[in-house]
């Protein structure tokens, strides 16, 4: 009966430690992603945005994966606290393709923004996507060390990263009232920068649910938030 008993943990622990390699996995294609959009910005390489854009089909494949693990480790009836490993999962996975998905569309914009002279605004998009990028691969660490108080600690520098984003978002409406031809390359920014800061929610996203992983229901402390684009004039 012991056997059984053993032989039925075993296999429960290698099936999560199968979905932890999973969401690893798919946390450092994102990273791998969004650096890569970066560098196709700094470069103007149309090719490179290209493979970047269909490599998000990846990660969007890993997430089916980790959605059949999780279904399937659901139906083993877990105890509580694996019941919070397997919704964390779930979300985190959910999370890391959204961060995928905005990579590509970095890529996409980029292409559009090859049409016009370069612009000296894509220094600051480099610097949020650097920030950005740190957030990512912080925060997948944390998630596989279980440290909630480094993701913590993710979570509150997400008010630097919306910092940057708000001065990058008034300084390039400003250069689009002083020049109209610049209007479209801008807005072309204005999107790329967007998707940086949501990246930058998604890994405070992800932080939030390590807290749970290993907390369960206790309140995080509250977070600084610093998007002022919403009133930007």
């Amino acid at each position: 009966m012991n056997n059984t008993h053993d032989h039925i943990v075993k296999s429960y622990d290698e099936e999560q430690g199968r979905l932890l390699g999973e969401i690893l996995r798919m946390g450092e294609m994102a990273a791998a992603q969004l650096e890569a959009a970066l560098d196709v910005v700094e470069r103007r390489d149309d090719k490179a945005a290209e493979r970047i854009i269909a490599n998000d089909d990846a990660i969007d494949a890993l997430e089916q994966e980790v959605s059949h693990d999780v279904m399937r480790l659901a139906l083993r009836g877990p105890m509580a606290r694996d019941l919070r490993v397997i919704l964390a999962a779930l979300k985190v996975a959910s999370d890391i393709e959204r961060i995928g998905d905005y990579a590509a569309n970095v890529a996409k914009r980029s292409m559009a923004l090859n049409l016009a002279p370069p612009l000296p605004h894509t220094r600051g998009l480099g610097a949020l996507g650097r920030l950005a990028v740190q957030q990512v691969r912080d925060v997948i660490a944390a998630y596989h060390a279980k440290d909630a108080d480094a993701a913590q600690r993710i979570r509150a520098r997400d008010a630097e990263l919306d910092t940057l984003y708000t001065g990058l978002f008034r300084e390039l409406l400003t250069y689009m009232m002083e020049d109209a031809r610049a209007i479209t390359p801008c807005t072309h920014l204005l999107f790329m920068a967007k998707n940086l800061e949501r990246i930058g929610d998604h890994a405070t996203n992800i932080a939030e649910n390590i807290w749970f992983l290993v907390h369960g229901e206790d309140l995080l402390p509250p977070r600084e938030k610093r998007d002022e684009t919403n009133t930007a004039v």
